[in-house]
């Protein structure tokens, strides 16, 4: 190759990813506007392009029913493309529609698996529902330990009611088993490292 025609290419990708941005980010102001016909408008053509963060806010526009009338199977769809390419809030709310059945069968192993992924990633709210799955032994065997370290992965990433939810748990729980979970956080690490 040419150094001119490599030079060209780098040039037209940097342009394209900066369109790709400012139209990304038309969408965005849309939203703080309350115009979500505009930020469907914005986002759609990068969606179908495979912009993650444009699938992820389509699959909340429909989720909320803003622009667009309410569709969780359109959410479902949307989160799906983007949480395939590791969004982790995508994965996130993707776990959440098969844990409430919503626009898909209630499958507490999909939605288990989804709010992993994105736990992974140290998303704490799916750090916390994880901890309240192995609680209450919805879809995993029940298991306090379990949820107590999920608790305090998730507290020490920043969810508040994580936080309560993991010392109300601790109130049930022997010495040892409070000793065996904060063991199992110290030694967690994330699967994908």
């Amino acid at each position: 190759m040419s150094l001119r025609f490599t030079l060209i290419l780098m040039l037209s990708i940097i342009c394209l990813a900066v369109h790709a941005w400012a139209d990304f980010q038309a969408g965005m102001d849309a939203t703080t506007r309350g115009d979500y016909a505009t930020a469907l408008r914005e986002w759609r053509p990068l969606a179908e392009q495979g912009h993650a963060l444009a699938q992820y806010n389509l699959g909340v526009l429909y989720r909320k029913g803003r622009g667009v009338p309410q569709d969780n199977v359109q959410a479902r769809q949307w989160y799906a493309k983007a949480a395939a390419q590791g969004q982790a809030k995508a994965q996130f709310n993707l776990g959440t529609l098969y844990f409430n059945g919503e626009g898909v069968p209630k499958d507490y192993q999909q939605a288990l698996r989804w709010f992993r992924l994105a736990a992974d990633q140290g998303e704490a709210v799916a750090q916390t529902k994880i901890a309240i799955m192995y609680d209450e032994g919805q879809g995993v065997p029940q298991d306090i330990v379990q949820g107590y370290k999920w608790y305090s992965l998730a507290a020490t990433n920043g969810d508040k009611p994580a936080a309560e939810l993991r010392d109300a748990s601790a109130k049930q729980m022997t010495p040892a088993q409070i000793a065996e979970a904060q063991k199992l956080v110290r030694e967690w690490k994330p699967k994908n490292q």
